[in-house]
């Protein structure tokens, strides 16, 4: 008989299950917790906001590896108005059995506001992520979503010679899908970006997308947002949303986003969000 791989038992028994649960639900003045479940390493802090409701994941694992699942699930009652956002960047590190998967659910209520802005994810050399992100809105609810994705540690100029990615989206307003996103890499993923046809030798991916009955009317708003960027970046908008794109270094890609989600949202950005 084969002798049991206990290797693989050893990291199986290792891999965490994890997540968090959000209900909010309007208020006089600001939007309240109505309902919170956390497990599996992931906490939610909430600053003392006078304003507008802030969340804020935190990671007490430090990064995500190989077998590793996070779910997360933020939902908005009617005229509810929350910003979502994370601690720090999240790490994906080298797997060495399965992906590591993120699984994220949204839902927007009618007139409700939601901001859903983590910070950067960053894949090591060899990671392998697979992600899907749906949201639910109402007709009149307002949804901005924002992600980063940098390909191996910039600071140390590290490259993603191996490893994959596979990015799937899919929003739905009224219940009508109005924007679905995939995106898959594999192998060389930095030599891939190195190809003028995919990243011209871009080491990170920036993506915004505002949708709101208002959304239309701000595209030369978006324009000018990053008018002025390091990176490569354009806006453009279709079927009653609003979509930035950037390409570039990791730094640039933050430092472009950073200044199109506070512009969009036309408040100063959370306190971990400090460049």
């Amino acid at each position: 008989m084969p002798e049991p791989d206990h290797t693989a038992a050893t990291f199986a028994a290792n891999r965490a299950d994890a997540g968090a649960r959000l209900v909010y639900r309007s208020g006089d003045s600001i939007s309240r917790l109505v309902d919170l479940a956390e497990w599996g390493g992931y906490r939610v802090k909430f600053p003392d906001m006078t304003t507008r409701a802030e969340a804020v994941l935190i990671n007490t694992g430090g990064g995500m590896a190989g077998g590793d699942a996070l779910a997360l699930n933020v939902s908005l009652d009617p005229d509810a108005a929350l910003t979502f956002t994370t601690q720090s960047a999240e790490r994906i590190y080298r797997s060495v059995d399965g992906p590591t998967r993120v699984t994220v659910d949204l839902s927007v209520g009618a007139g409700a506001d939601l901001a859903f802005i983590p910070q950067e994810t960053i894949l090591y050399s060899h990671a392998r992520l697979g992600r899907t992100i749906t949201a639910n809105l109402a007709e009149d609810s307002r949804l901005l979503l924002a992600e980063i994705l940098v390909f191996g540690r910039a600071a140390s100029g590290e490259r993603m010679l191996g490893g994959s990615l596979h990015d799937r989206w899919r929003l739905r307003r009224g219940g009508r899908l109005v924007y679905a996103d995939d995106v898959r890499l594999a192998g060389g993923i930095s030599d891939n970006l190195d190809r003028a046809a995919i990243g011209a030798g871009a080491g990170a991916t920036g993506c915004v997308v505002l949708i709101s009955p208002d959304a239309p009317d701000r595209l030369d708003e978006a324009r000018q947002l990053i008018d002025a960027t390091p990176c490569r970046a354009a806006a453009s908008t279709w079927n009653g949303i609003l979509v930035i794109r950037a390409l570039g270094a990791a730094a640039d890609v933050r430092r472009t986003l950073a200044t199109a989600i506070g512009g969009l949202l036309r408040c100063t950005l959370p306190r971990v969000w400090s460049l």
